[in-house]
C-alpha cells in the first residue's frame, strides 16, 4: 500500500518517506493512502524549533541551529567552549537565514547590528600581550658565578699538578701522563668542585682532574669567605690527603664531610698522581 508524508510525496514505506525521508504517521494523525478519501490530513512538520525557537526548513530532520532533532525530540547536548573561541561569546546564534547561512548572536544588545561585532576568527592568532617595562635592576645571568669573593678580596688560583713522587706511592696500574708545568685555574666563587666531569650525570667541576682516573667524579670542594679556604671530602673513593709544605707525603686522608681549614702553602694530593696547591694569584696571572 502506498502512502502520503506530511510533505505529499508517495512513499511505499509506512514508517519514513522514501522521498524525503520525513517520520509517517509521527505526529499522531497517520498518513493518508494514496488516492484515499477517508484518511485524516497529514501533520506538517514545525515551523519552529521548539528547542531553540529558530525557523525550521520543510522536511527537515534536525534543527539547522542547535541540532535538535525533530523525529525522536532528542535535545542537543551542550558543548564546553573551546580554547579556540579566544574571547568570543558563546551565545547561540539564530539562524535567520538557512539557504544563506546568515546568523545574528541571541546575546546582541537591541537595536545592534549582527556585523556591527563580529566575532574572532578561531583560527586566527591571539592579540599580541604588551610586555610590562623591564625593571631598571637587572636579573642574574645564569652563566655567571652565585657566589663570588667579597668586593675587595684577593684574587685566588689553583695550581694543577702531577706529582710523580705520589704516584710512586699510590702504586696506581694506568700509566701517569708527563710531567710538565701545572694547570692555572683562577678560582672566582666561594665554593669550588673539584673532581672528574660526567656530562651523563651533570657533573662539571671547577677544578677538572677527569685524566686522573684515580679522582673520583665529585672528589672534594674547597670553600672560602675570601681570606681563608677550607676543603671538605665528598666521600671520594680514594680519599683527599693534606700536607704542609717541606712535610713528607701523607698517610691518612682528612675526614670525609668534615672541613678542614688550609695554610699558605698547603698540598692536597688527590687519586693517583693529583697534586692541587690553592694560593693566591700573582700580579698578571687572573
Amino acid at each position: 500500500m502506498s502512502v502520503t508524508c506530511p510533505d505529499g510525496h508517495t512513499s511505499e514505506s509506512t514508517d519514513y518517506c522514501d522521498v524525503c525521508g520525513a517520520p509517517i504517521g509521527a505526529s499522531g494523525g497517520g498518513a493518508a493512502p494514496v488516492g484515499g478519501s477517508a484518511g485524516k490530513a497529514a501533520v506538517p512538520s514545525p515551523s519552529t524549533c521548539p528547542h531553540c525557537g529558530s525557523p525550521a526548513a520543510s522536511g527537515a530532520l534536525f534543527c539547522e541551529n542547535c541540532g535538535y532533532d525533530f523525529t525522536t525530540g532528542v535535545t542537543p547536548v551542550a558543548h564546553a567552549p573551546s580554547s579556540l573561541d579566544l574571547g568570543a561569546t558563546h551565545a547561540v546564534p539564530t539562524v535567520t537565514d538557512p539557504a544563506a547561512g546568515a546568523a545574528t548572536p541571541t546575546g546582541a544588545a537591541p537595536g545592534t547590528s549582527a556585523t556591527s561585532a563580529p566575532a574572532p576568527d578561531p583560527l586566527e592568532p591571539p592579540p599580541a600581550v604588551v610586555a610590562p617595562p623591564a625593571s631598571s635592576t637587572p636579573s642574574a645571568d645564569p652563566a655567571s658565578p652565585l657566589t663570588p669573593p667579597p668586593p675587595g678580596s684577593d684574587a685566588w688560583v689553583a695550581e694543577l699538578w702531577v706529582d710523580p713522587d705520589w704516584y710512586a706511592a699510590q702504586q696506581a696500574e694506568d700509566p701517569m701522563p708527563s710531567v710538565g708545568l701545572p694547570v692555572l685555574i683562577p678560582l672566582r666563587e666561594r665554593s669550588i668542585l673539584v673532581g672528574r666531569p660526567s656530562a651523563s650525570r651533570n657533573i662539571r667541576p671547577q677544578v677538572d682532574a677527569g685524566a686522573d682516573s684515580g679522582v673520583s667524579r665529585r672528589h672534594c670542594q674547597l670553600n672560602t669567605d675570601g681570606h681563608r679556604w677550607w676543603v671538605e671530602d665528598l666521600q671520594s673513593s680514594n680519599g683527599t690527603f693534606v700536607a704542609r709544605v717541606g712535610e713528607p707525603l701523607p698517610d691518612d686522608p682528612i675526614r670525609p664531610g668534615q672541613r678542614h681549614e688550609l695554610q699558605d702553602g698547603d698540598r692536597l694530593y688527590l687519586g693517583s698522581w693529583t697534586r692541587l696547591v690553592v694560593r693566591k694569584a700573582l700580579p698578571g696571572e687572573v
